[in-house]
C-alpha cells in the first residue's frame, strides 16, 4: 500500500504541518476517522470520514457497486445515441460499467461509481480473474485447449497464459487475467472455431449466481476483490 494512502500523509498535506506535529495531534486524540481514534499508519480510503477538532477534513463518501446480468444484444455503453445501449435498460444513472462485454455475449457486468475499483479490476497486475462459459461451433481436441491456455497471437500481440477446462466436446470454461477486445472470440477464430455462446460467470470473487438477464443486485467491494 502506498504511503500516500496513510493518514499521516493526508494530514501533512491537508493541514500543511510536519510529521512531528501530526504525531502530536494523534497523541492528543485530536484526529478521528469514522468516529474512532487511530494512528498515523492507518490506511484511509475516500469513503472514510476524517475529523480534526470538530472540523471535517474529509466527508465520507458512499460508493455503489452493482452486479448486473447483461443480456445478449445490449451494447456495453451509456451513450444513448448508440442503438441498444446499456443506459436504456438500467434503472439508475449514477454508475458506469467496469470493463466491457460485447453485444453478442451475456452475463456478469460490474457497474460502480468508484474509480479506484475500476482501476484495480482493469489493470493486469492486480490479477483480477474473469471466468467465462464458452460454446463453439464444433468439437475441439486437447491441442485446441493447450493452444488457448498458452496464448494466441491476436491483434499483433500474444495473449497471456490462462486457465481453461473442458465441459464437453464443444464447450469449455476459460479464466482470463486480461480483457482484450473480443479476446475469446478472436482466439477461437484464430484456431478455426466460431463462438456460438459466451457467458461471463465471474469477475474476481463476484459470481453471477442466481441473476437472470436484466436482473441486478447491490454488492459490497469485499465480494469482488
Amino acid at each position: 500500500m502506498s504511503f500516500r494512502n496513510k493518514l499521516q500523509y493526508f494530514l501533512v498535506k491537508k493541514l500543511q504541518i510536519s510529521n512531528k506535529e501530526v504525531q502530536t495531534l494523534l497523541l492528543n486524540k485530536k484526529i478521528w476517522v469514522n468516529g474512532n481514534q487511530t494512528s498515523a499508519n492507518t490506511i484511509i480510503e475516500p469513503e472514510d470520514e476524517i475529523i480534526y477538532q470538530n472540523i471535517v477534513l474529509q466527508e465520507s463518501k458512499s460508493f455503489k457497486n452493482i452486479a448486473f446480468y447483461k443480456p445478449r444484444g445490449v451494447e456495453t455503453t451509456l451513450n444513448k445515441k448508440i442503438k441498444d445501449n446499456l443506459a436504456s435498460i438500467l434503472p439508475f444513472d449514477d454508475v458506469f460499467p467496469i470493463g466491457r462485454l460485447d453485444k453478442d455475449s451475456e452475463g456478469l457486468l460490474l457497474l460502480s461509481n468508484d474509480g479506484r475499483l475500476y482501476d484495480r479490476i482493469l489493470r493486469n497486475e492486480h490479477n483480477t480473474e474473469k471466468e467465462y462459459l464458452v460454446k463453439v461451433n464444433r468439437a475441439f481436441d486437447d491441442e485446441f485447449l493447450n493452444k488457448m491456455a498458452n496464448g494466441i497471437e491476436i491483434m499483433g500481440k500474444t495473449t497471456l497464459p490462462c486457465k481453461i477446462y473442458r465441459i464437453n466436446e464443444s464447450t469449455f470454461k476459460i479464466v482470463l487475467l486480461q480483457g482484450l477486445n473480443r479476446q475469446i472470440r478472436r482466439m477461437c477464430h484464430k484456431l478455426g472455431f466460431e463462438v456460438t455462446y459466451l457467458l461471463r460467470e465471474r469477475i474476481g470473487n463476484l459470481k453471477i449466481e442466481r441473476l437472470r438477464p436484466f436482473e441486478w443486485r447491490l454488492v459490497n467491494k469485499s465480494e469482488i476483490l
